[in-house]
């Protein structure tokens, strides 16, 4: 029999407040980026937490750190999974919400001497943020086997440093094999990262899928020369073509218009001197659609509109892809028991894709798949302001156990 249960948000904001310790900075906001000894100590003290609530703790050969309670029967767990790897400059809430709130699953559960029909595991995975090393979402990708283990330890940050070294270095190069476990489902609690549900005045978003993604680096090779004394038809400027690309990629989404979003997040230029005209660029383009077709419809332009405008200035363009991934619908029955359950909970509810990639679009092609979004205030995340308040914060958790009751029975 299913029991009332109601889990503690007040437990579950004094842990995100422990964990935003471990990598603060100004502003309130962290600074943990994935493998880094910021992210060792916020590992050391996550695992330890499941440690004391009584879960078998594995930690696999990509790092991923999984903490299981056992249930009636043998056979896969429900997992509740996110991450607490950060941006540079990012807030105390996203990934490790969906974590830590799996946690204070668990107590609630070991306070109520309540076993669940099948195993509860509670995961966070390895370089979610995709900062330091590309792609993002790397562990879960491994574990899900869309991203091989062998090619996911030899990626290198800008510092030459492999995600397998780095793994060793910080004790986190686990023994367990990678995707051995498909869950029977899997669930994410996360901040909605956008400004959606605060406009409308809705409390729980319910997550129908995640938009594809792709990220390409474009390098563009020019001539330096003088300022002052090199006419512009004669220049073969690196800095332009970055710049146009900027533009481009606005003008692309605004075209496309419906879902299509379009962001240049880096930007290097050499030699970097006010009198000097640029002979490298460093640039990357950030296309997301919620229809694969129009995501390589923007893929297909871009590419076009950069070969043309290289052979135009005389520069050399080279690209990678830094991630591609297709968009992900979640499993129908599992959104609608989240949106029967928050109906039944009394919380006003929508709809709505996710703009951001999450670790559970790595498990929608595997196994039953669910996200539940709450309000992130302004719609600010990847920001020292990012905040939801704990009303909120004490809704999503309120329905993440009631759906996790039901799927563990």
């Amino acid at each position: 029999m299913k029991p009332n249960l109601r889990a503690s948000s007040d437990r579950l904001l004094r842990r995100i407040e422990q964990l935003a310790a471990i990598g603060s900075i100004d502003g309130g906001g962290v600074c943990r980026l994935a493998l880094t000894e910021e992210d060792r100590l916020a590992r050391d003290l996550v695992t330890r937490w499941m440690t004391e609530l009584g879960l078998v703790v594995s930690i696999d050969e990509i790092g991923n750190v999984v903490g299981t309670r056992l249930g009636v029967v043998d056979g896969p767990p429900v997992m509740i999974g996110s991450h607490i790897d950060s941006v540079a400059t990012g807030g105390r809430y996203d990934g490790t919400l969906g974590v830590l709130a799996g946690l204070e699953l668990v107590e609630t559960l070991n306070e109520a001497n309540f076993q669940t029909q099948h195993a509860l595991a509670v995961a966070f995975f390895t370089n979610e943020e995709g900062v330091r090393f590309a792609p993002d979402m790397m562990g879960s990708a491994v574990h899900q086997g869309s991203l091989g283990l062998i090619e996911a330890l030899a990626t290198k940050d800008e510092n030459d440093a492999s995600v397998g070294e780095e793994l060793k270095r910080i004790g986190y190069a686990g023994d367990d094999a990678v995707a051995t476990v498909t869950p029977r489902a899997f669930l994410e609690l996360h901040v909605e990262q956008g400004p959606i549900l605060e406009k409308a005045g809705t409390t729980i978003g319910i997550v129908t899928g995640v938009q594809g993604i792709s990220w390409t680096e474009y390098r563009v090779t020019g001539t330096s020369n003088h300022a002052g004394t090199t006419p512009m038809r004669l220049r073969h400027d690196a800095g332009f073509v970055a710049a146009a690309i900027t533009t481009e990629a606005r003008h692309l989404a605004d075209q496309l218009g419906g879902d299509q979003v379009a962001t240049v997040g880096v930007t290097e230029l050499r030699p970097n001197l006010v009198n000097v005209i640029a002979n490298h660029a460093r640039i990357t383009v950030d296309l997301r659609n919620t229809t694969e077709d129009r995501l390589q419809q923007a893929e297909a332009r871009m590419t076009q509109y950069i070969a043309k405008l290289a052979a135009i200035e005389g520069v050399e363009v080279a690209s990678r892809s830094l991630a591609r991934f297709c968009p992900v619908e979640f499993d129908p029955d599992v959104v609608n028991l989240i949106e029967t359950t928050t109906n039944e909970c009394g919380y006003a509810c929508q709809r709505l894709p996710s703009g951001a990639g999450h670790d559970a679009q790595m498990f929608a092609p595997n196994c039953p798949t669910g996200m539940i979004f709450v309000p992130s205030q302004g719609g600010i995340s990847h920001n020292v302001k990012e905040f939801t308040a704990a009303v909120e914060i004490d809704a999503g958790l309120d329905v993440l156990t009631q759906v996790v009751l039901q799927l563990t029975e």
